[in-house]
């Protein structure tokens, strides 16, 4: 295959994906997949080897890609198959986000798969929007294994049936949980259309094809870092549980295979929910290095083959069940991003940013309003951090997350909510030669009582500067003017207001040279 037709592959496939997200937002029910758009979709092979996906939520679909082919090869499979999982042990991410999967056949032959991954809102957790300080995976919501939903096109009615039950709001989870098979199974149709187009062969030579070149991208990006070891030390605030100053530590040993990612003396799982399966460590990785080669890299498989990752098991970025991984799906995975750039800044400085707001400013909430359950969940944006060729971005989401706020029309239709203020959190990026991006300010009134949760981080340690530039401030929640800490639970009243007052990015190189 020419160049020119192996471009038109990539760009074939990764238009599936795009219109597997397209039908996903368009017929979800919840403001979080509709409004908010938190949601991934990929193709994959027929081994489970990452083939193309839409640009969606980094911390999904590296997580899918590290996980898939243990799960497809513990399966049977046939035409019309969908099948769920939610399981953060078995290539998941947190219980919230469930992926489906279907697989697809040519003349009866297995040619890959279509899956997609969205954050519900309620999955059955003990606190309302499914991010509970929990201390055991059970207390996050449903457990979901690898499951048939769909066997030969045929919908398994009980299973369908009691696992909505679980849920708060059964309408709109049964209505995104049908949008997520809507979706993937027109991923399953259009992959077929290829296949059938090209011929099969040609396909697989394809996919074959499509691999090497991108690991040949990576591998070429790779050698332009200098060889060597670098390390760098940062700190995730606390656990919710008491554990405060968690530490990650990230050695990167880069030389002429490729970059082995060594996590060697990171903190043990801890009793709180920021520990993460690896696969979860897995995509933040995966994510930095994406960041630092060609744009046209295409995102599959091959990528990531000069890449290798060590972390001892057991420790809070390759957890063991049961330990409580709501958190570290959102802050744990953040946190990984700015210890892999800041022990990149010490290779590549010209091409690494100061830290990002790196936080997801995780808000959920609920209860009861006019005798319906509601559950309400957010990530909220913040300051990018500064780099050598420009200051960093005001009030964006960056990184591992890749959604938007939900807006304000949305979220007071939907919910017994006002939102009072709105606003850019002027003078809170760090500064520096290149300022640091400013977070936002967002305060909500309630009108009825509910139980309200935060995850969040950055509350104790500032977004560092890079280069000599200041770190951007802390973030801080109030309730009514009082601060609350980063992981919380609160009852709140009628009345009753939360600020969150998301962190700036850091500074970028001295303002005294």
């Amino acid at each position: 295959m020419d160049a020119i037709d192996l471009s038109i592959f990539s760009s074939r496939v990764a238009a599936v994906c795009e219109e597997m997200g397209a039908v996903l937002r368009r017929t979800a029910f919840s403001p979080n997949i509709r409004d908010r758009l938190d949601f991934s979709c990929a193709l994959f092979d027929a081994d489970g080897e990452l083939l193309a996906q839409a640009a969606h939520i980094p911390v999904h679909l590296g997580s899918m890609a590290y996980a898939m082919r243990e799960i497809v090869h513990a399966l049977p499979w046939r035409e019309g198959d969908v099948v769920i999982v939610n399981d953060p042990y078995l290539g998941g991410t947190h219980l919230p986000d469930v992926t489906v999967i279907a697989p697809a056949f040519v003349a009866g032959r297995l040619i890959g798969f279509a899956a997609n991954r969205a954050h519900h809102a309620d999955i059955g957790a003990v606190t309302p929007g499914s991010m509970p300080l929990s201390r055991r995976l059970e207390e996050e919501g449903v457990v979901i294994a690898p499951t048939h939903l769909y066997r030969g096109g045929v919908l398994d009615q009980s299973f369908f049936d009691a696992l909505v039950g679980r849920m708060r709001d059964t309408r709109q989870a049964a209505g995104d949980f049908a949008a997520q098979a809507s979706a993937v199974r027109t991923g399953v149709r259009r992959f077929a259309e290829l296949a059938t187009a090209l011929g099969v062969p040609k396909l697989l030579e394809a996919m074959r094809e499509l691999n090497d070149y991108a690991e040949r991208l990576m591998r070429a990006s790779l050698d332009e870092l200098p060889h060597g070891i670098y390390r760098f030390v940062d700190v995730l605030d606390d656990d919710g549980q008491g554990r405060y100053d968690v530490p990650i530590v990230v050695t990167l040993r880069v030389g002429p295979e490729g970059v082995e990612v060594d996590f060697d003396g990171t903190a043990e799982q801890v009793s709180g929910n920021i520990n993460c399966p690896l696969s979860v460590a897995a995509a933040a990785v995966f994510y930095v290095f994406r960041c630092l080669a060609p744009e046209q890299l295409p995102v599959c498989a091959g990528a990531f083959r000069p890449i290798r990752l060590r972390a001892r098991l057991g420790s809070l970025v390759n957890a063991q069940r049961p330990a409580a991984v709501a958190a570290g799906n959102v802050e744990t995975s953040t946190r990984i991003v700015d210890t892999v750039l800041g022990a990149l800044a010490a290779a590549v400085p010209d091409r690494v940013a100061a830290a990002s707001h790196g936080s997801m400013n995780n808000l959920a909430m609920g209860g009861e309003a006019d005798g319906r359950a509601w559950d309400y969940y957010e990530t909220l944006a913040g300051g990018m951090g500064a780099g050598r060729d420009g200051g960093g971005v005001d009030c964006v989401h960056t990184h591992m997350t890749n959604t938007l706020n939900t807006p304000l029309e949305a979220l007071e239709m939907h919910y017994p909510l006002r939102v009072r203020r709105y606003a850019r959190r002027t003078g809170s990026g760090g500064s520096g030669m290149r300022r640091g991006g400013d977070g936002i300010v967002r305060e909500y009134e309630f009108l009825v009582p509910a139980t309200v949760t935060l995850l969040t981080e950055r509350r104790r340690h500032a977004p560092w500067g890079l280069a000599g530039g200041e770190p951007g401030l802390r973030g801080r929640n109030l309730l009514n003017g009082r601060e609350l800490p980063g992981k919380a639970t609160v009852e709140v009243r009628p009345g009753d207001r939360l600020t969150v007052e998301t962190p700036g990015g850091g500074g970028y190189g001295s303002t005294t040279n």
